[in-house]
């Protein structure tokens, strides 16, 4: 019912990067009426009005109200939470974006992509949160691949090459796409030379 959140917003920082992640998944629908089902349409509706004024209006402060609003009646919505991070973030307003962030993240501590927001937001400023932010995104998800391009950019920074070596090539095998992003120093790990490829497989 609450598919979809803010379109994503695209900024360089070195590399092609994804400032604000879109989080796709939908709130689970009740599979039995709630015992207050009023309420949880009325959740339901200020969701709806919400995304509507976020996505197709591009009326964020009205969006934000209506965030507001809808947490009153439901404190532990997470989605609520991350969207308002969302407009906190494009609004360039990074400790509001943190504190919506960390909302979400006490309700799912593994929701991906609050994760991956918060540590894009840390990057410059204390890259040592960020990387541990990212490693939490890749536990829960994998085959995350632009967690773990974002991991090896924050890495190559510290100088910490053999790590950082090792989460680009993660971001390549998820998504061949990204080896453009890549710094060239680093071709050597995601791409291993032909014979060390034939000897990795002889068994």
């Amino acid at each position: 019912m609450w598919a979809g959140l803010a379109a994503t917003m695209a900024v360089a920082t070195g590399l092609t990067a994804w400032a604000i992640r879109p989080h796709p998944t939908q709130a689970p629908e009740p599979k039995t009426a709630p015992a207050n089902w009023t309420k949880y349409q009325q959740v339901d509706a200020l969701m709806q009005t919400a995304l509507l004024q976020q996505r197709q209006m591009h009326d964020s402060k009205g969006a934000a109200d209506t965030y507001g609003r809808l947490l009153k009646l439901d404190p532990h919505n997470k989605v609520a939470w991350y969207n308002l991070g969302v407009i906190a973030q494009q609004d360039g307003k990074t400790a509001d974006a943190r504190a919506a962030y960390e909302k979400a993240l006490k309700i799912d501590p593994s929701f991906t992509s609050a994760l991956f927001n918060e540590a894009i937001l840390l990057k410059s400023s204390d890259a040592d949160r960020a990387i541990g932010l990212l490693k939490r995104a890749i536990a829960a998800d994998p085959k995350d691949a632009t967690a773990y391009l974002h991991l090896g950019q924050i890495l190559a920074e510290k100088d910490r090459d053999e790590e950082a070596g090792e989460a680009f090539r993660h971001a390549v095998a998820a998504d061949p796409s990204l080896h453009s992003q890549v710094p060239e120093r680093f071709w050597d790990s995601v791409n291993p030379s032909p014979t060390s490829s034939q000897a990795g497989s002889t068994r």
